[in-house]
């Protein structure tokens, strides 16, 4: 059972996963931060980014708080687009750039390949 486990814990895709899951999360905070330190306060300076204090009092003890929600909503279109445009888009002008310059080419044939397509056309030759 611990050879099984450990041949589990060892294959790539978990390995690339943890990988994955831990820089994820220190991006998060550089994300998060260009979000706070730098949008948030051009959009404050526009007209204002924290609608939290907006709210709807129903009675004394239930309010619904829809600013919170309203920033949060700011916030994660911000975040998105943080994200698209700090890394989605230069990354895919890079795989375009890639693509771009390699052509691909046709692999070669092997022997075997070689004598089934003379194979075949000496069969599309022969009158049926």
């Amino acid at each position: 059972m611990l050879k099984e486990f450990k041949a589990f814990i060892l294959r790539g895709n978990v390995v690339d996963l943890a990988v994955g899951i831990i820089v994820g999360a220190a991006f998060k905070d550089v994300i998060d931060s260009l979000v706070k330190n730098v949008f948030t306060p051009l959009i404050g300076a526009i007209g204002g980014a924290d609608f939290t204090s907006l709210t709807i009092k129903l009675r004394d003890d239930a309010v619904i708080g829809y600013g919170a929600f309203i920033t949060a909503v700011i916030s994660f279109v911000l975040i998105a687009a943080a994200v698209f445009f700090f890394v989605v888009k230069p990354l895919n002008v890079l795989a375009e750039r890639r693509k771009r310059g390699e052509e691909e080419t046709p692999p070669e044939l092997t022997n075997e390949e070689v004598l089934l397509t003379e194979i075949r056309d000496l069969l599309r030759a022969q009158p049926s």
